[in-house]
Order: structure tokens, then C-alpha cells, then sequence
């Protein structure tokens, strides 16, 4: 089994490739979409979607907007994080306020 597939999320992914957030349209358009390598916006792995995933390195992009600093978003990310560490992918976590 797959377990970084779900076919069930690929439409709400898509979704949200065409309704980036300001903040993430700036990171994407102006640092990630040129680099030299694949990097992927709003990557289904599991039962999440990650904001940016660069698979030749196995590292997350996450971007945080104030949802998550409320305690309900705290518990969702440490989950997402420790399925994401146990694939072996790194996660860097950025406040929308830094971009």
C-alpha cells in the first residue's frame, strides 16, 4: 500500500494550486517555481496537503497562517509532522508573516 497516495484529496489539491494565498503565490512565484529542481504546490502525502514538497531532497514547505497558533492547529501540525518525519521528510514550518 501507498500510504503517501489519496486519490480522495486530489481534487481539493487542485483547488487549492488554482486559490494559492497571497503569501504563497509570493513564495512560489518569486523563489520556488525557478529553482532547479521539481517542487510541487499542494502536494497530497496521506491524509494531508502539504503546501510545497521538494521530493529529490524530502523536504515540506508549510506556511502558517494564524489558524495555526490556535491550539486546534498546534495538535493538527504536530500530527502532520510526525507522519511527514516518519516518511523521512523534513518540515519547515514559516509564519505567513516572514514571507
Amino acid at each position: 500500500m501507498n500510504t503517501t497516495s489519496n486519490s480522495n484529496l486530489t481534487p481539493k489539491a487542485k483547488a487549492l494550486r488554482k486559490n494559492m494565498t497571497k503569501e504563497e503565490k509570493h513564495l512560489w512565484y518569486d523563489f520556488l517555481k525557478n529553482l532547479p529542481v521539481t517542487v510541487n504546490r499542494q502536494k497530497v502525502t496521506g491524509k494531508y496537503i502539504v503546501d510545497f514538497y521538494i521530493a529529490s531532497s524530502r523536504i515540506v514547505i508549510e506556511l502558517d497562517g494564524s489558524q495555526h497558533y490556535q491550539e486546534e492547529g498546534i495538535v493538527k501540525d504536530m500530527e502532520r509532522y510526525s507522519f511527514l518525519n516518519e516518511l523521512g521528510i523534513k518540515v519547515l514550518r514559516y509564519s505567513n508573516l516572514d514571507i
